[in-house]
């Protein structure tokens, strides 16, 4: 899970010009943003690796941009008593890039024995971090989930990237709210 992270998003990778891209958006029929005033989030648990600092920072990056869009969009964030309550969803997985080999580059020049024989195959060239993260709008009073949107793409590395990736791809999600 602190690997979860990692998937932000790219998932980031992400949206507008990033590589991430929004997949899916739904809305209850009645649901309209202008009807709550305030947010906050759920608790985020994790199942699976042990929580690090660096796990905790690419939470943060994620809830700041989610709380940056609410915010412009009027909602206030409340410690207590919020009208709109936020749950987070994240999955990473690695992912392998390869290749397929080819006769006119990757055969032996030198083949020798009559009884050799040489096949093409796929050839790893690089890993990277994939990241879905799912964002549910819930209604506390109704016990209601009234909006969710999910975005993904591949995850970067580094911190500043990532948040640059997650603020775009945030950006992207709620433009569609």
């Amino acid at each position: 899970m602190k690997n979860i992270f990692f998937v932000l998003l790219v998932l980031t990778g992400l949206w507008g010009c990033s590589a991430a891209r929004v997949s899916n958006i739904e809305a209850t029929d009645n649901f309209t943003l202008t009807n709550y005033k305030t947010f906050n989030f759920y608790e985020v648990t994790n199942n699976g690796e042990p929580v690090d600092a660096q796990y905790n920072n690419r939470i943060a990056i994620l809830k700041n941009a989610i709380q940056q869009q609410l915010t412009a969009k009027g909602l206030t964030l409340a410690p207590t008593n919020p009208d709109l309550l936020i749950n987070l969803g994240i999955v990473t997985t690695e992912k392998v890039q390869t290749r397929q080999t080819d006769f006119r580059t990757d055969a032996p020049k030198y083949i020798g024995q009559r009884r050799y024989s040489w096949k093409s195959q796929q050839v790893e060239v690089g890993r990277y971090r994939q990241g879905t993260v799912s964002v549910h709008l819930v209604d506390p009073s109704k016990d209601e989930l009234v909006w969710q949107g999910t975005m993904e793409g591949i995850i970067p590395k580094k911190d500043a990237a990532l948040e640059k990736e997650v603020n775009a791809g945030v950006t992207k999600l709620f433009s569609k709210l």
